[in-house]
């Protein structure tokens, strides 16, 4: 039975290192941006974020996910169904595989570092409504106030216009996850960008 803590800022981190240096499959919740959970193996620990190895709920790997460790409201270390799940990944021959040195300290730093990863990223921000908003795109420019994406629209259409992402507006960043690897298999390869106004794009 996993132990459920209300996580406060404090040991926070310690826990989720524990956690990547025991290699334990964990569950968590961030109730401020959805009613959902993550389950999954911790992949480093920095300053203001973390990064998860996403299993999804039908027992697959669904991408890794940069996280804010502010945003986390409670946190199950192991994940309570997790000798199943653990012998459910085995069979799959799914194994945890995270960049090594990826760095966590501030979000410039992660969305570079992202970028350089993965084709396409999942920028996810705040919203008013202070539920997540993803975009989807790839990477194309970063300025001292923020970074631009030529996204990918919900129908796999390229965008021609990159858009303007602040840098304290992102909430998350998600890399490999299905979605976006589906959207980019029909989008294909991205044209040429044209000359305009950042703007931000279409939201999934």
């Amino acid at each position: 039975m996993g132990k459920v803590i209300e996580l406060k800022t404090t040991g926070q981190r310690a826990q989720l290192r524990e956690a990547q240096q025991d290699q334990q499959l964990i569950r968590l919740w961030r109730a401020e941006l959805e009613h959902g959970s993550f389950c999954g193996y911790v992949g480093g620990v920095g300053r203001e974020f973390f990064l998860l190895w996403v299993v999804g709920d039908g027992i697959t790997y669904d991408g890794m996910y940069v996280m804010r460790h502010r945003d986390v409201s409670e946190l199950e270390a192991p994940d309570k169904h997790h000798e199943f799940m653990e012998k459910a990944l085995k069979l799959k021959q799914l194994l945890p595989r995270t960049p090594r040195g990826f760095p966590l300290d501030s979000i410039r730093e992660v969305v570079q570092a992202a970028g350089r990863i993965a084709p396409v990223i999942g920028v996810h921000v705040d919203s008013e409504e202070e539920a997540e908003v993803c975009y989807i795109g790839r990477l194309v420019g970063v300025e001292e106030d923020g970074f631009t994406l030529q996204e990918i629209s919900p129908d796999a259409e390229w965008l021609r216009e990159a858009s303007f992402f602040g840098w304290d507006e992102v909430s998350t960043i998600s890399m490999e996850d299905g979605y976006a690897q589906s959207l980019l298999a029909v989008a294909g390869t991205p044209p040429p960008l044209e000359q305009g106004d950042s703007g931000i794009g279409r939201a999934h």
